[in-house]
């Protein structure tokens, strides 16, 4: 089954939904592999967080992460969704 054709603005429209969504997702979701990884760090050099706290210097390893995220995910996206012309 075939999609239908889409014109230029329908394409566009559906590149900046889509990538504005996939960034608020990969924001959120890179701070939170941020934080996992600082509190493997945080284990690794037996670093003990202040309570509360999830790991020593979260706040750098989220801020990291989510702008990591931010990028990747809709850059991944949006080349997953609108692929570039067969070599031939």
């Amino acid at each position: 089954m075939t999609s239908p054709k889409l014109d230029r603005g329908e394409i566009i429209a559906r590149n900046i939904g889509v990538g504005c969504i996939t960034t608020v997702a990969g924001f959120f979701s890179g701070a939170m592999v941020g934080v996992l990884i600082a509190k493997l760090v945080g284990g690794v050099q037996r670093c003990k967080p202040v309570e509360g706290l999830p790991a020593c210097n979260w706040w750098v390893y989220a801020g990291v992460g989510a702008i990591v995220g931010a990028l990747t995910l809709p850059v991944l996206a949006l080349r997953r969704l609108n692929p570039g012309k067969p070599d031939v």
